[in-house]
């Protein structure tokens, strides 16, 4: 049975994919196609960076949650937590 993590990693790795192809594609795109305006090539290295930057998000947020899937379908912990006892010295 799928838990929820699981689903959030089966949507969000491939839209990081997505994203990230079409950062590298709106950087190519002005290298064969010369911008003709002189500001044009701001426009094409804002878009290209936001959409990378949103596909390396996406990829990010995607580990995470298939990292948690794994450890709830091993039925371990999430985190384990330690208690450190203060040792009194007499």
């Amino acid at each position: 049975m799928a838990n929820k993590h699981f689903k959030r990693w089966l949507l969000k790795m491939p839209l990081g994919f997505l994203f990230i192809a079409a950062g590298i594609a709106a950087i190519i795109y002005p290298v064969f196609n010369r911008p003709r305006e002189g500001e044009e090539w701001m426009i094409w290295g804002a878009a290209s960076i936001v959409t990378f930057i949103i596909g390396l998000i996406f990829l990010g947020n995607a580990y995470v949650h298939k990292v948690k899937s794994d450890l709830i379908k091993r039925g371990r912990p999430m985190y384990k937590v330690v208690e450190e006892k203060d040792e009194e010295e007499d």
